[in-house]
């Protein structure tokens, strides 16, 4: 995600650079993905990691689940190196934006947090702000038929069964009625993340479902049924889980 490659105008060259807002803290203690999702930990938000990335001129990018009240949201992190301006880092802030995005930001860094009622905690965890969307938000999205079964009174219970499916391997408890594991090596496929989830009741469930389908440009696939989801990253997989585990598709092709 670098901000100038994603600057680019049609008509020869660059667009102007937009600068960082006013408000934004110049320096944080924080420079790394890694190290926001530490400090995430430290101030109660633990975050599980389901994807990283580290980049050649020092930046680096995580993707994270969250859970508050029983609720999971997703975060996207993006910090960036020192070879990339504050005014690149602004230009990419003021294109998030302009997209509905609610992005929390300080120093060199920014946290995309899908699910905008939870930016305060976040940005409360790592001494930032809050730079609300701009642009229009999407519309609420109706949900299919989800079954009221199965249910499962543990979440290690759920892992089981989708590893009787797909496989659930490398699996990674966060708390809170998460757990995060690797799907598709038991079917021969390319490993890729899943992200199980409980709820407490049928409103949490649904909650969570529409904030994974509400964000233009990011795609979702989930399986549900009772009181869980499953949050696939492989998107072909869902039919073959929803079959076998009794459960729903919820698709969004994040248009």
């Amino acid at each position: 995600m670098v901000p100038a490659a994603a600057a680019a105008a049609c008509g020869g060259g660059p667009p102007p650079q937009v600068p960082l807002p006013s408000e934004v803290p110049a320096t944080s203690p924080y420079g790394t993905a890694g190290e926001l999702v530490s400090a995430l930990a430290r101030g109660g938000v633990p975050c599980a990691v389901t994807l990283s990335n580290t980049r050649q001129d020092g930046s680096s990018d995580a993707d994270c689940t969250a859970v508050i009240d029983g609720v999971s949201f997703e975060n996207a992190i993006s910090a960036f190196g020192p070879s990339v301006t504050r005014e690149e880092i602004g230009t990419s802030v003021d294109h998030r934006r302009g997209q509905g995005q609610t992005l929390v930001a300080a120093g060199n860094w920014y946290v995309h947090v899908r699910d905008p009622a939870f930016a305060p905690q976040v940005a409360k965890a790592l001494d930032a702000v809050v730079l609300p969307g701009i642009g229009i938000a999407a519309p609420s999205r109706s949900l299919p038929a989800i079954p009221a079964a199965p249910r499962f009174d543990s979440v290690q219970h759920l892992a089981e069964a989708l590893d009787g499916t797909v496989g659930c391997t490398d699996r990674q408890d966060s708390g809170a009625g998460q757990v995060t594991c690797r799907t598709g090596a038991k079917i021969g496929r390319t490993p890729n993340c899943a992200v199980l989830q409980l709820h407490a009741d049928d409103t949490a469930r649904d909650k969570a479902i529409r904030s994974e389908i509400s964000h233009p440009g990011a795609p979702a696939s989930l399986v549900t049924a009772g009181n869980w989801t499953v949050n696939l990253c492989d998107y072909s997989l869902a039919d073959q889980v929803a079959r076998a585990l009794g459960g729903a598709v919820v698709a969004y092709d994040g248009n």
